[in-house]
């Protein structure tokens, strides 16, 4: 990797700060080991650190303070940019906005338990499903709210070509069949909100695919698969 996507520089700096979940650390860890860039900023970041980690003294945190923080950033922090509407594809119907609101997020210390690099809507994910593409590569993760709101971010570059849009899928069984979860405006971090499916297990399976523009039009994948994985659990 020659470039590295802003995503990822931002999950490997909450790394070093701490920030991240264990998933998310596990997540960023391996890709460290096969990016030699990435390793290299990690690195530099941390020897920076170092002399705040060696001198500073532990301080309890006031958790009237932490709640005005929290607060601050709601009222403050402009939402992320609207998804498609997941069904049907290439539906004319304005998109719905997912949680505006609670999806503000930034990097405001360990005490809040989240980091600017990976925003979560308000309760623990169900499930996480790194999705790896035909190499074994870590390409994106999705994180499974269990109340038909999902979130996506990408860990790699990906280019979509003009004429053309990324979906994401799942399967959440061989009866109902795969299932968008959204059509994605770019390969950026988006929330996906749909309707009435299950909810997810584990090893359920995640993927997002190269689709026509505005969305597969038979409402099934048919382009070439972008990245897929199987659902792990949490808690």
């Amino acid at each position: 990797m020659t470039t590295l996507s802003n995503d990822l520089t931002l999950l490997a700096d909450d790394h070093v700060l701490g920030l991240l979940s264990e998933t998310e650390a596990t997540l960023i860890e391996e890709i460290i080991q096969r990016d030699p860039e990435l390793a290299a900023r990690v690195g530099r970041l941390r020897d920076q650190l170092l002399p705040l980690d060696l001198s500073a003294v532990p301080q309890p945190v006031s958790p009237d303070l932490i709640d005005a923080v929290r607060a601050q950033l709601a009222a403050a922090t402009p939402a992320p940019a609207p998804l498609s509407s997941p069904h049907p594809a290439n539906d004319p119907h304005p998109p719905r906005r997912f949680w505006p609101a609670v999806a503000a997020a930034s990097v405001v210390g360990l005490a809040l338990g989240f980091g600017a690099g990976w925003q979560t809507p308000g309760p623990d994910p169900v499930v996480v499903a790194v999705l790896l593409d035909d190499a074994g590569n870590p390409q994106a993760v999705i994180e499974d709210y269990g109340n038909d709101t999902a979130q996506v971010r990408f860990v790699a570059d990906i280019t979509v070509p003009d004429g053309q849009s990324l979906q994401a899928w799942t399967l959440p069984s061989p009866e109902i069949g795969a299932t968008s979860l959204g059509v994605l405006d770019g390969a950026r971090p988006a929330f996906l909100d749909f309707d009435d499916l299950p909810n997810p297990s584990g090893q359920q399976l995640y993927e997002v695919t190269l689709e026509p523009l505005g969305g597969s039009p038979t409402g099934r994948p048919t382009g070439p698969i972008i990245g897929k994985g199987f659902a792990a659990l949490q808690g």
